[in-house]
């Protein structure tokens, strides 16, 4: 039984508390061994990667697949009449391709089908999913046992880059503030259970920075954990205004939940001055992976979940650099097994061998985020937004925020947010820069902004896409 899936429902009262509060209560709670707090099933999976890296790693991941299957086709309505596919199929694999694809539209027409009858109700955990999706879908993670296997797995990616349990993390994810909202209120708090400095995300301007530098100077944080649009505002003050008691500091930068763009990681390498990693997971847990120190592909966890690559028809992809969507195959959670499961997240293959240290993880060059984050061409190609951040364009090089806003093929519409005004001649290069990179398949018209607003979630939505992209996947072919 783990303690904290009880009092999972009170987290939002314990966060919007006053900070004596959090401080007083979090750091009882956080002095209870982990065993109590997250329940055996952390160490449990933890084990299991310690024990089972390499070809033993992709073994186990064959066998929990297997489970899996053999599991959801005997307990889960939605698959029961695939169960005969059990005697007349061995290997898992193959046995997997004979399943559909599914996604949140299926689920969420009915969600019951896809709720295994052999787990009592209790044993459910009620969430939904997250991110900057407009139509959040309601799902259950099997409780004592999806968010231990969670945490277990963000442990493993923690060492990447040495990060303990005692180490203080400056945090950008998002979390809302409660005392940011007063006029003059305090833009930070500190959560003694994780030991994070939260930083509110809605004070992101320059205005704002020297009080972000002062609660670092006073909580000393020696990793960081951001989104990487929250993140890039307070490294560019940094590199204006240099501070090295606090840079010189950081050991490690985790970026997550976002695309990173290539002016961002070198910016953050920059300043801080150490590895700078990403990850890659969601709400519904079907996958997770991440990047290496040495290493910026994504690397999938064999034993989390089963990654698949598919094209717009749902057959798999094979060749590297040939653009697909991510589907995912989700272990352990036995409520509500995500099988097949569309992410509507795409990447491709990387052509490159993998990493020494991580055989048998399926990688990737990069993940391009979801399909909404694709301009599309006059021509219906593709470009994916990573690909057109501010980097390529050096009018754009000191410009504060960036969102581009589309709504038919070969037009966009580029918010830019200056503390300058630009010129009549600064707007014309930027259009010329967007359709030399789409090889002028996409005319921009630059319109200036006094403020981009985040998600609910703090991110920062690079575009706002209003076409539907599954209309043109299939002309985008390979990169």
């Amino acid at each position: 039984m783990a303690i904290e899936d009880l009092l999972y429902p009170l987290l939002k009262v314990y966060i919007g508390a006053p900070q004596w509060v959090k401080t007083s209560i979090g750091e009882t709670y956080s002095r209870l061994p982990r065993a109590w707090r997250h329940g055996p099933h952390r160490d449990d999976f933890a084990q299991e990667l310690r024990e089972h890296g390499g070809a033993l790693g992709c073994a186990l991941a064959r066998n929990k697949l297997r489970q899996t299957l053999e599991w959801a086709l005997e307990t889960v309505p939605a698959y029961r009449r695939y169960e005969g596919l059990l005697d007349a199929i061995e290997n898992p694999e193959d046995l997997l391709k004979q399943l559909p694809l599914i996604g949140k539209a299926d689920i969420k027409a009915d969600p019951e089908r896809y709720i295994s009858t052999a787990v009592p109700v209790r044993q459910r955990l009620k969430t939904f999913t997250g991110g900057s999706t407009a139509n959040p879908m309601l799902f259950y993670l099997h409780k004592n046992v999806s968010r231990p296997k969670e945490y277990a797995f963000m442990d493993d990616f923690h060492t990447r880059v040495g990060l303990g349990d005692r180490d203080i993390v400056l945090a950008l994810r998002g979390r809302t503030v409660p005392s940011a909202r007063e006029h003059g209120g305090r833009l930070w708090m500190y959560e003694p259970i994780k030991r994070q400095l939260i930083l509110s995300s809605d004070h992101l301007e320059p205005d704002y920075m020297p009080q972000y530098v002062q609660a670092l100077r006073a909580w000393r944080p020696t990793y960081i954990q951001a989104f990487p649009s929250a993140l890039h505002p307070l490294a560019k003050w940094l590199a204006e205004h240099p501070a090295p008691d606090i840079t010189q500091r950081i050991r490690g930068v985790l970026l997550y939940s976002e695309n990173v763009y290539g002016f961002q990681m070198d910016l953050l390498r920059q300043v801080f001055g150490c590895p700078v990693l990403k990850h890659y997971g969601h709400s519904e847990r079907a996958l997770m992976a991440a990047s290496m120190p040495d290493d910026e592909r994504y690397f999938f966890w064999p034993q989390y979940g089963y990654f698949e690559l598919v094209d717009e028809t749902g057959n798999a992809i094979t060749q590297p650099g040939v653009l697909g969507e991510i589907v995912g195959t989700a272990f352990d959670n036995r409520v509500m097994p995500f099988i097949r499961y569309r992410t509507g997240d795409m990447a491709m293959l990387s052509e490159r061998p993998g990493h020494a240290l991580l055989p048998g993880y399926p990688v990737v060059e990069r993940i391009e985020g979801r399909m909404q984050e694709f301009l599309v061409c006059r021509d219906r190609r593709l470009i994916s937004i990573t690909t057109m951040g501010a980097a390529h364009f050096d009018a754009l090089a000191n410009v504060e925020a960036i969102q581009y806003e589309q709504s038919e093929p070969g037009r966009c519409v580029l918010k830019v947010v200056s503390r300058h005004p630009l010129s009549a001649a600064v707007k014309q290069k930027i259009a010329c820069a967007v359709a030399v990179k789409t090889q002028n398949g996409c005319t921009a018209s630059v319109e200036e902004v006094g403020r981009i607003p985040r998600t609910a979630r703090g991110k920062q939505q690079m575009l706002v896409q209003h076409l539907d992209i599954s209309d043109f996947f299939g002309a985008a072919g390979s990169e």
